[in-house]
């Protein structure tokens, strides 16, 4: 059984939520912490962050299903000469 500590709840008022709302979303966002917005001193509201899996990537996914030549640096080195001489035009 693990010790789970009680996270602590702001509270603010409707005034300063109308405010200050994008910093209180993105502190509820970063820290995780619910927010009470209350009217006159009663609470009405509560802003919760929301359960979002962030998926992390599987690395190889790819692997052996694509291929990439040896000369792969030095592929097109004529072409791309023959653009910056402007022999091209």
């Amino acid at each position: 059984m693990t010790n789970l500590t009680p996270v602590e709840t702001k509270s603010i008022n409707i005034h300063e939520a109308k405010t200050h709302l994008s910093h209180i979303i993105e502190d509820v966002k970063l820290l995780g912490q619910p927010v009470i917005i209350a009217k006159a001193g009663v609470p009405q509201v509560k802003l919760v962050p929301l359960d979002t899996q962030v998926t992390k990537r599987k690395m190889g996914t790819l692997k052996n299903s694509i291929s990439i030549p040896d000369n792969f640096d030095q592929a097109f080195d004529s072409e791309i000469a023959e653009m910056f001489n402007g022999s091209h035009l």
